[in-house]
Protein backbone atom coordinates (compact mmCIF):
# COMPACT_ATOMS: atom_id res chain seq x y z
CA UNK A 1 0.00 0.00 0.00
CA UNK A 2 1.15 3.49 -0.78
CA UNK A 3 2.86 5.32 2.07
CA UNK A 4 3.95 8.93 1.83
CA UNK A 5 3.04 12.52 2.38
CA UNK A 6 0.84 13.82 -0.47
CA UNK A 7 -1.03 11.37 -2.72
CA UNK A 8 -1.03 14.00 -5.47
CA UNK A 9 -4.77 14.17 -5.95
CA UNK A 10 -5.48 10.47 -5.79
CA UNK A 11 -8.64 9.30 -4.07
CA UNK A 12 -7.48 7.37 -1.00
CA UNK A 13 -8.72 3.82 -0.52
CA UNK A 14 -11.46 3.04 1.94
CA UNK A 15 -10.33 0.41 4.44
CA UNK A 16 -11.34 -1.21 7.66
CA UNK A 17 -9.59 0.08 10.77
CA UNK A 18 -7.56 -3.14 11.00
CA UNK A 19 -6.39 -2.76 7.41
CA UNK A 20 -5.53 0.92 7.83
CA UNK A 21 -3.28 0.48 10.87
CA UNK A 22 -1.12 -1.90 8.84
CA UNK A 23 0.34 1.30 7.39
CA UNK A 24 2.01 1.77 10.79
CA UNK A 25 5.45 0.19 11.02
CA UNK A 26 7.63 -0.74 13.97
CA UNK A 27 9.47 2.30 15.33
CA UNK A 28 6.91 4.81 14.03
CA UNK A 29 5.83 7.86 16.01
CA UNK A 30 2.04 8.10 15.68
CA UNK A 31 0.02 11.22 16.50
CA UNK A 32 -3.45 10.76 18.01
CA UNK A 33 -6.06 13.42 17.30
CA UNK A 34 -6.68 15.21 20.58
CA UNK A 35 -9.57 15.83 22.97
CA UNK A 36 -13.07 15.01 21.64
CA UNK A 37 -11.70 14.05 18.22
CA UNK A 38 -9.80 10.97 19.41
CA UNK A 39 -10.13 8.28 16.69
CA UNK A 40 -10.91 5.37 19.00
CA UNK A 41 -11.70 2.89 16.23
CA UNK A 42 -8.17 3.30 14.85
CA UNK A 43 -6.61 3.14 18.30
CA UNK A 44 -8.46 -0.06 19.14
CA UNK A 45 -7.22 -1.57 15.88
CA UNK A 46 -3.65 -0.50 16.66
CA UNK A 47 -3.85 -2.19 20.06
CA UNK A 48 -5.16 -5.36 18.40
CA UNK A 49 -2.08 -5.28 16.17
CA UNK A 50 0.34 -4.50 19.00
CA UNK A 51 1.95 -7.96 18.96
CA UNK A 52 3.05 -7.44 15.36
CA UNK A 53 5.02 -4.22 15.98
CA UNK A 54 7.76 -3.03 18.30
CA UNK A 55 8.80 0.42 19.42
CA UNK A 56 5.71 2.30 18.24
CA UNK A 57 5.34 5.61 20.06
CA UNK A 58 1.91 7.23 20.25
CA UNK A 59 1.92 10.93 21.07
CA UNK A 60 -0.87 13.38 21.80
CA UNK A 61 -2.40 16.01 23.98
CA UNK A 62 -5.21 14.81 26.24
CA UNK A 63 -7.54 12.31 24.58
CA UNK A 64 -11.16 11.88 25.68
CA UNK A 65 -12.33 8.37 26.43
CA UNK A 66 -10.58 5.07 27.18
CA UNK A 67 -6.86 4.66 26.52
CA UNK A 68 -6.18 0.96 25.83
CA UNK A 69 -2.82 1.88 24.31
CA UNK A 70 -1.37 2.42 27.84
CA UNK A 71 -2.61 -0.89 29.30
CA UNK A 72 -0.11 -3.16 31.05
CA UNK A 73 1.35 -5.80 28.75
CA UNK A 74 2.03 -3.52 25.78
CA UNK A 75 5.60 -2.77 26.90
CA UNK A 76 8.00 -2.94 23.99
CA UNK A 77 5.18 -2.71 21.46
CA UNK A 78 3.35 0.59 22.05
CA UNK A 79 4.45 3.35 24.43
CA UNK A 80 2.54 6.58 24.85
CA UNK A 81 4.09 10.04 25.13
CA UNK A 82 1.63 12.50 26.66
CA UNK A 83 2.08 16.20 25.92
CA UNK A 84 -0.71 16.81 28.44
CA UNK A 85 -1.67 14.15 30.98
CA UNK A 86 -5.37 13.44 31.29
CA UNK A 87 -7.10 11.09 33.70
CA UNK A 88 -7.07 8.21 31.19
CA UNK A 89 -3.23 8.03 31.04
CA UNK A 90 -2.30 9.48 34.46
CA UNK A 91 -1.79 6.13 36.18
CA UNK A 92 0.32 4.81 33.30
CA UNK A 93 2.57 7.89 33.28
CA UNK A 94 3.17 7.72 37.02
CA UNK A 95 3.70 3.96 36.90
CA UNK A 96 6.37 4.36 34.23
CA UNK A 97 4.47 2.67 31.38
CA UNK A 98 4.01 5.97 29.54
CA UNK A 99 5.94 9.22 29.23
CA UNK A 100 5.19 12.88 29.81
CA UNK A 101 6.86 15.65 27.81
CA UNK A 102 6.48 19.10 29.38
CA UNK A 103 5.96 21.67 26.63
CA UNK A 104 4.16 24.93 26.00
CA UNK A 105 1.09 24.27 23.86
CA UNK A 106 2.23 27.02 21.47
CA UNK A 107 5.44 25.09 20.71
CA UNK A 108 4.01 21.70 19.79
CA UNK A 109 3.23 22.35 16.09
CA UNK A 110 6.77 23.57 15.47
CA UNK A 111 8.21 20.46 17.15
CA UNK A 112 6.21 18.35 14.69
CA UNK A 113 7.33 20.37 11.68
CA UNK A 114 10.95 21.05 12.58
CA UNK A 115 11.82 18.33 15.10
CA UNK A 116 12.65 16.72 17.36
CA UNK A 117 9.10 15.31 17.46
CA UNK A 118 8.89 14.33 13.80
CA UNK A 119 5.72 12.39 12.99
CA UNK A 120 5.61 9.25 10.87
CA UNK A 121 1.84 8.73 11.08
CA UNK A 122 -1.17 10.81 12.15
CA UNK A 123 -4.48 9.20 13.11
CA UNK A 124 -7.20 11.81 12.70
CA UNK A 125 -10.98 12.01 12.84
CA UNK A 126 -12.58 14.24 10.22
CA UNK A 127 -15.86 15.18 8.61
CA UNK A 128 -16.77 13.71 5.22
CA UNK A 129 -15.36 15.67 2.26
CA UNK A 130 -17.43 18.48 0.84
CA UNK A 131 -18.11 19.09 -2.86
CA UNK A 132 -14.55 20.38 -3.24
CA UNK A 133 -12.96 17.41 -1.50
CA UNK A 134 -12.18 19.14 1.80
CA UNK A 135 -12.72 17.40 5.12
CA UNK A 136 -12.72 19.30 8.43
CA UNK A 137 -10.74 18.54 11.60
CA UNK A 138 -13.85 19.15 13.66
CA UNK A 139 -13.81 20.11 17.32
CA UNK A 140 -10.02 20.25 17.70
CA UNK A 141 -7.24 21.49 15.47
CA UNK A 142 -4.87 22.53 18.29
CA UNK A 143 -2.03 20.25 17.22
CA UNK A 144 -3.92 18.09 14.72
CA UNK A 145 -3.47 20.82 12.11
CA UNK A 146 0.32 20.47 12.26
CA UNK A 147 0.04 16.69 12.39
CA UNK A 148 -2.13 16.67 9.27
CA UNK A 149 0.36 18.89 7.46
CA UNK A 150 3.63 17.29 8.56
CA UNK A 151 3.13 13.55 9.16
CA UNK A 152 4.46 11.26 6.46
CA UNK A 153 1.27 9.18 6.48
CA UNK A 154 -2.17 10.43 7.51
CA UNK A 155 -5.05 8.03 8.17
CA UNK A 156 -8.54 9.49 8.52
CA UNK A 157 -11.52 8.20 10.45
CA UNK A 158 -14.42 9.78 8.54
CA UNK A 159 -17.43 10.50 10.73
CA UNK A 160 -20.54 12.43 9.60
CA UNK A 161 -21.09 13.53 13.24
CA UNK A 162 -17.91 15.65 13.13
CA UNK A 163 -18.79 19.37 13.02
CA UNK A 164 -17.57 21.25 9.96
CA UNK A 165 -15.68 23.91 11.88
CA UNK A 166 -14.44 27.04 10.15
CA UNK A 167 -11.06 28.72 10.30
CA UNK A 168 -7.97 26.64 9.50
CA UNK A 169 -9.50 23.20 9.83
CA UNK A 170 -9.73 22.05 6.21
CA UNK A 171 -7.75 19.06 4.93
CA UNK A 172 -8.17 17.85 1.36
CA UNK A 173 -9.15 14.21 1.07
CA UNK A 174 -6.14 13.56 -1.18
CA UNK A 175 -3.86 14.14 1.83
CA UNK A 176 -4.99 10.86 3.39
CA UNK A 177 -3.37 7.48 2.77
CA UNK A 178 -6.53 5.68 3.87
CA UNK A 179 -10.11 6.39 4.91
CA UNK A 180 -12.00 4.45 7.59
CA UNK A 181 -15.74 4.93 7.99
CA UNK A 182 -17.39 5.57 11.36
CA UNK A 183 -20.71 6.96 12.55
CA UNK A 184 -20.92 7.82 16.24
CA UNK A 185 -21.41 10.94 18.35
CA UNK A 186 -18.42 12.77 19.78
CA UNK A 187 -17.80 12.30 23.51
CA UNK A 188 -19.55 14.81 25.73
CA UNK A 189 -18.86 16.09 29.22
CA UNK A 190 -21.36 16.97 31.92
CA UNK A 191 -21.19 20.37 33.62
CA UNK A 192 -19.26 20.23 36.91
CA UNK A 193 -20.88 20.84 40.27
CA UNK A 194 -20.28 24.37 41.53
CA UNK A 195 -20.01 24.70 45.29
CA UNK A 196 -19.83 27.68 47.61
CA UNK A 197 -16.03 27.95 47.31
CA UNK A 198 -16.18 28.04 43.52
CA UNK A 199 -18.99 30.59 43.63
CA UNK A 200 -16.92 32.93 45.79
CA UNK A 201 -13.87 32.52 43.58
CA UNK A 202 -16.02 33.19 40.53
CA UNK A 203 -17.32 36.39 42.07
CA UNK A 204 -13.80 37.64 42.88
CA UNK A 205 -12.48 36.82 39.40
CA UNK A 206 -15.47 38.36 37.63
CA UNK A 207 -14.81 41.61 39.51
CA UNK A 208 -11.45 41.82 37.70
CA UNK A 209 -13.03 41.50 34.26
CA UNK A 210 -13.99 44.82 32.63
CA UNK A 211 -16.62 45.23 29.94
CA UNK A 212 -15.03 44.68 26.54
CA UNK A 213 -12.42 42.24 27.89
CA UNK A 214 -11.34 39.24 25.85
CA UNK A 215 -11.33 35.98 27.80
CA UNK A 216 -9.17 32.87 27.94
CA UNK A 217 -10.21 30.11 30.28
CA UNK A 218 -10.57 26.36 30.57
CA UNK A 219 -13.21 23.95 31.76
CA UNK A 220 -14.26 23.06 35.29
CA UNK A 221 -16.15 24.35 38.30
CA UNK A 222 -14.11 27.53 38.76
CA UNK A 223 -14.25 28.66 35.09
CA UNK A 224 -17.97 27.92 35.00
CA UNK A 225 -18.49 29.89 38.24
CA UNK A 226 -16.59 32.83 36.76
CA UNK A 227 -18.70 32.74 33.62
CA UNK A 228 -21.90 32.63 35.68
CA UNK A 229 -20.84 35.90 37.34
CA UNK A 230 -20.22 37.63 34.00
CA UNK A 231 -23.86 37.80 32.95
CA UNK A 232 -24.08 41.50 33.74
CA UNK A 233 -21.06 42.30 31.56
CA UNK A 234 -21.17 43.63 28.02
CA UNK A 235 -19.31 43.09 24.75
CA UNK A 236 -16.92 40.41 25.94
CA UNK A 237 -14.61 38.68 23.49
CA UNK A 238 -13.13 35.19 23.42
CA UNK A 239 -9.61 34.15 22.41
CA UNK A 240 -8.94 30.84 24.11
CA UNK A 241 -7.45 27.45 23.39
CA UNK A 242 -10.60 25.81 24.81
CA UNK A 243 -14.22 26.69 24.04
CA UNK A 244 -16.73 25.36 26.57
CA UNK A 245 -20.45 25.32 27.34
CA UNK A 246 -19.97 28.16 29.82
CA UNK A 247 -18.70 30.42 27.06
CA UNK A 248 -21.47 29.18 24.79
CA UNK A 249 -24.07 30.38 27.27
CA UNK A 250 -22.56 33.89 27.26
CA UNK A 251 -22.47 33.91 23.48
CA UNK A 252 -26.10 32.84 23.20
CA UNK A 253 -27.06 35.54 25.73
CA UNK A 254 -25.40 38.23 23.62
CA UNK A 255 -22.74 38.96 26.25
CA UNK A 256 -19.93 37.60 24.09
CA UNK A 257 -20.04 39.73 20.96
CA UNK A 258 -16.33 40.13 20.10
CA UNK A 259 -17.37 43.59 18.91
CA UNK A 260 -14.57 45.43 20.72
CA UNK A 261 -11.70 43.07 19.97
CA UNK A 262 -8.91 44.90 18.17
CA UNK A 263 -7.81 41.66 16.48
CA UNK A 264 -10.05 38.91 15.09
CA UNK A 265 -12.94 41.33 15.60
CA UNK A 266 -16.41 39.81 15.54
CA UNK A 267 -15.14 36.23 15.97
CA UNK A 268 -14.55 33.76 18.75
CA UNK A 269 -11.06 32.31 18.25
CA UNK A 270 -10.30 28.88 19.70
CA UNK A 271 -8.31 25.69 19.11
CA UNK A 272 -10.66 23.06 20.48
CA UNK A 273 -14.14 22.60 21.93
CA UNK A 274 -15.20 20.13 24.59
CA UNK A 275 -18.61 19.87 26.20
CA UNK A 276 -22.17 19.04 25.23
CA UNK A 277 -23.67 18.05 21.91
CA UNK A 278 -25.25 21.50 21.89
CA UNK A 279 -21.73 22.98 21.89
CA UNK A 280 -20.69 20.84 18.92
CA UNK A 281 -23.85 21.84 17.08
CA UNK A 282 -23.08 25.52 17.78
CA UNK A 283 -19.60 25.40 16.24
CA UNK A 284 -20.78 23.48 13.18
CA UNK A 285 -20.44 25.71 10.11
CA UNK A 286 -20.70 28.82 12.32
CA UNK A 287 -18.74 31.86 11.06
CA UNK A 288 -18.92 33.37 14.57
CA UNK A 289 -16.38 30.73 15.72
CA UNK A 290 -12.99 30.20 14.08
CA UNK A 291 -10.69 27.31 14.91
CA UNK A 292 -6.96 27.90 14.59
CA UNK A 293 -3.93 25.84 15.65
CA UNK A 294 -2.17 26.34 18.96
CA UNK A 295 0.86 28.03 17.43
CA UNK A 296 -1.55 30.83 16.45
CA UNK A 297 -4.07 30.91 19.29
CA UNK A 298 -1.41 30.46 21.99
CA UNK A 299 1.27 32.61 20.38
CA UNK A 300 2.32 35.17 23.00
CA UNK A 301 2.89 37.73 20.24
CA UNK A 302 -0.71 37.28 19.11
CA UNK A 303 -2.14 37.34 22.63
CA UNK A 304 -0.33 40.50 23.69
CA UNK A 305 -1.91 42.40 20.77
CA UNK A 306 -5.39 41.93 22.25
CA UNK A 307 -6.41 44.88 24.43
CA UNK A 308 -7.98 43.97 27.81
CA UNK A 309 -6.89 40.35 27.35
CA UNK A 310 -7.88 38.49 30.52
CA UNK A 311 -6.38 35.03 31.08
CA UNK A 312 -7.89 32.88 33.83
CA UNK A 313 -5.97 29.75 34.80
CA UNK A 314 -5.78 27.35 37.73
CA UNK A 315 -3.13 25.91 40.02
CA UNK A 316 -2.51 22.93 42.27
CA UNK A 317 -0.47 24.94 44.77
CA UNK A 318 1.40 28.22 45.06
CA UNK A 319 4.23 29.03 47.42
CA UNK A 320 4.70 32.22 49.42
CA UNK A 321 7.00 33.70 46.76
CA UNK A 322 4.41 33.22 43.98
CA UNK A 323 5.68 30.07 42.29
CA UNK A 324 2.70 28.34 40.65
CA UNK A 325 2.56 24.55 40.44
CA UNK A 326 -0.02 23.39 37.91
CA UNK A 327 1.08 20.09 36.37
CA UNK A 328 2.11 17.93 39.32
CA UNK A 329 1.47 16.95 42.92
CA UNK A 330 4.96 16.50 44.25
CA UNK A 331 6.67 14.02 41.94
CA UNK A 332 3.33 12.73 40.62
CA UNK A 333 2.42 14.18 37.22
CA UNK A 334 -1.19 15.31 37.18
CA UNK A 335 -1.79 17.27 33.95
CA UNK A 336 0.59 19.41 31.89
CA UNK A 337 1.88 22.87 31.14
CA UNK A 338 -0.70 23.33 28.39
CA UNK A 339 -1.35 26.95 27.52
CA UNK A 340 -1.00 28.50 30.97
CA UNK A 341 2.33 30.23 30.43
CA UNK A 342 1.46 31.25 26.88
CA UNK A 343 -1.55 33.17 28.13
CA UNK A 344 -0.12 34.37 31.44
CA UNK A 345 2.75 36.05 29.62
CA UNK A 346 0.67 37.29 26.71
CA UNK A 347 -2.12 38.74 28.83
CA UNK A 348 0.26 40.46 31.24
CA UNK A 349 1.94 42.20 28.28
CA UNK A 350 -1.33 43.26 26.61
CA UNK A 351 -2.66 46.80 26.99
CA UNK A 352 -5.07 46.63 29.92
CA UNK A 353 -4.45 42.87 30.17
CA UNK A 354 -4.67 40.72 33.28
CA UNK A 355 -3.26 37.29 34.08
CA UNK A 356 -5.22 35.55 36.84
CA UNK A 357 -4.44 32.33 38.74
CA UNK A 358 -7.56 31.11 40.57
CA UNK A 359 -7.58 28.25 43.06
CA UNK A 360 -9.39 27.07 46.19
CA UNK A 361 -7.44 27.85 49.34
CA UNK A 362 -7.44 24.19 50.41
CA UNK A 363 -7.51 20.63 49.09
CA UNK A 364 -8.72 17.28 50.45
CA UNK A 365 -11.78 18.72 52.12
CA UNK A 366 -9.89 21.53 53.80
CA UNK A 367 -7.13 19.33 55.24
CA UNK A 368 -4.32 20.77 53.11
CA UNK A 369 -3.55 24.40 52.28
CA UNK A 370 -2.89 25.08 48.62
CA UNK A 371 -0.88 28.16 49.60
CA UNK A 372 2.31 26.70 51.05
CA UNK A 373 5.63 27.92 52.47
CA UNK A 374 7.55 25.96 49.82
CA UNK A 375 6.33 23.75 46.98
CA UNK A 376 6.36 20.00 47.45
CA UNK A 377 9.57 18.16 46.64
CA UNK A 378 9.53 17.09 43.02
CA UNK A 379 6.73 19.45 41.98
CA UNK A 380 7.18 21.49 38.82
CA UNK A 381 6.78 25.25 38.52
CA UNK A 382 4.61 26.08 35.52
CA UNK A 383 4.23 29.83 36.07
CA UNK A 384 7.28 31.40 37.64
CA UNK A 385 7.22 34.03 40.37
CA UNK A 386 8.48 36.48 37.77
CA UNK A 387 5.36 35.94 35.63
CA UNK A 388 2.58 35.60 38.19
CA UNK A 389 0.18 38.54 38.51
CA UNK A 390 -3.24 38.17 40.16
CA UNK A 391 -3.93 35.28 42.53
CA UNK A 392 -7.50 34.60 43.64
CA UNK A 393 -8.97 32.27 46.26
CA UNK A 394 -12.39 32.27 47.90
CA UNK A 395 -10.92 34.70 50.45
CA UNK A 396 -9.95 37.44 48.05
CA UNK A 397 -7.64 38.75 45.34
CA UNK A 398 -4.02 39.91 45.45
CA UNK A 399 -1.78 41.42 42.77
CA UNK A 400 1.83 40.22 43.06
CA UNK A 401 3.35 42.24 40.22
CA UNK A 402 6.14 44.48 41.49
CA UNK A 403 6.00 43.09 45.01
CA UNK A 404 9.01 41.86 46.99
CA UNK A 405 9.18 38.30 48.26
CA UNK A 406 8.44 39.50 51.78
CA UNK A 407 5.41 41.51 50.63
CA UNK A 408 4.19 38.61 48.45
CA UNK A 409 4.19 36.34 51.48
CA UNK A 410 2.02 38.80 53.39
CA UNK A 411 -0.41 39.17 50.49
CA UNK A 412 -0.76 35.44 49.85
CA UNK A 413 -1.26 34.69 53.55
CA UNK A 414 -4.14 37.17 53.50
CA UNK A 415 -6.07 35.01 51.00
CA UNK A 416 -5.09 31.63 52.47
CA UNK A 417 -7.61 29.68 54.54
CA UNK A 418 -7.84 31.23 58.03
CA UNK A 419 -6.88 27.90 59.61
CA UNK A 420 -3.58 27.92 57.69
CA UNK A 421 -2.56 31.55 58.18
CA UNK A 422 -0.76 31.22 61.52
CA UNK A 423 1.50 28.42 60.28
CA UNK A 424 2.14 30.24 57.00
CA UNK A 425 2.99 33.43 58.84
CA UNK A 426 5.40 31.59 61.15
CA UNK A 427 7.11 30.01 58.12
CA UNK A 428 7.33 33.40 56.43
CA UNK A 429 8.87 35.04 59.49
CA UNK A 430 11.48 32.26 59.67
CA UNK A 431 12.34 32.91 56.04
CA UNK A 432 12.11 36.67 55.84
CA UNK A 433 12.82 37.59 59.49
CA UNK A 434 9.85 39.93 59.66
CA UNK A 435 6.65 40.70 57.81
CA UNK A 436 4.58 43.83 57.37
CA UNK A 437 1.38 43.90 59.44
CA UNK A 438 -1.13 41.29 58.34
CA UNK A 439 -3.87 42.45 55.95
CA UNK A 440 -6.89 40.80 54.40
CA UNK A 441 -7.39 39.94 50.74
CA UNK A 442 -8.80 42.69 48.55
Amino acid sequence: MERGAERRGKQPPVMTADEAVRLIDSGDRVYLHEVAMTPHELLDALVRRAGEVTGVETISLHTEGPAPYVAPGLEGHIRHNALFVGANVREAVNAGRADYTPVFLSQVPRLFREGPLWLDVALLQVSPPDAHGFCRLGASIACARAAADSAETVIALVNPRVPRTLGNSAVHVSRFAALVAADRPLPTTAPPAIGEVEQRIGEHVAALVPDGATLQMGIGAIPDAVLAHLRDHADLGVHTEMFSDGLLALAEAGIVTNRLKNTWRGRIVTSFALGSQRLYDFVDNNPFVEFHPSDIVNDTREIRRIERMTAINSAIEIDLTGQVVADSIGERIYSGIGGQMDFVRGASLAKGGKAIIALPSTAKGGAISRIVPVIQEGAGVVTTRGHVQYVVTEFGTVDLIGQSLRRRAELLISIAHPDARADLRAAAVRRFVSLPPATSGA
